[in-house]
């Protein structure tokens, strides 16, 4: 399986809405808080994005997460049915929608393979909420590390610094939604800072 099968046409998605903000990829992954490296290997499908960098990019380029995941436009369902998150190979989060596109609030199913993080804390207008449904997730807020079991839920201001990471060893499935708020302050991000493995 390959991340284009994941998540058919991301990729190109993603080098349109640059193309679009008549950003090069430097430019643009310098306002992310990207690599042009990596940036270039989430254009062409080889990698695929963490949800930090997908509300990143997202915000860069004024779309929706569910926009950039290919949903279309049109009247929202309001029932959102089931279904499996289906596993990466390349090392990326999955995704699954769980709301409808085109709300304030944008809803997603999400999953964190083992060992995997982001290399930059967050920084961004708005509020996000999860809820922990499988493993157990690592919540970096500033400088305090919280750890979720399954069935704990964290509510945050999304201008409090924040990073995630899985604990567990089969990785982690929650449920998020975040607020789509818009603001200069969306583009910052600060150097991860060391994390400890260790609970408090």
């Amino acid at each position: 399986m390959t991340t284009e099968e994941e998540l058919p046409g991301l990729g190109p998605r993603l080098r349109e809405h640059r193309q679009s903000s008549r950003l090069t990829l430097e430019a643009a992954a310098a306002r992310a808080g990207l690599s042009p490296a990596y940036l270039s290997r989430l254009e062409t499908g080889r990698r695929q994005p963490s949800l930090p960098v997908l509300l990143s990019l997202a915000r860069l380029y004024g779309a929706t997460v569910a926009g950039l995941l290919g949903e279309q436009p049109g009247a929202p369902d309001p029932v959102i049915r089931g279904g499996e998150i289906e596993p990466s190979r390349t090392g990326g989060w999955g995704y699954r929608r769980a709301g409808a596109p085109g709300m304030a609030m944008q809803a997603l199913r999400v999953q964190i393979p083992p060992g995997l993080q982001d290399a930059v804390v967050r920084v961004h207008a708005g509020e996000e909420w999860l809820h922990v449904t499988k493993g157990r997730l690592r919540l970096t807020l500033g400088q305090e590390h919280h750890f979720l079991e399954a069935g704990d839920s964290a509510q945050f201001d999304s201008l409090t610094p924040h990073q995630f990471a899985a604990e567990s060893a089969d990785g982690v499935e929650m449920l998020f939604v975040h607020t789509l708020l818009q603001s200069p302050a969306s583009d910052l991000c600060l150097p991860a800072p060391a994390v400890s493995r260790t609970a408090p």
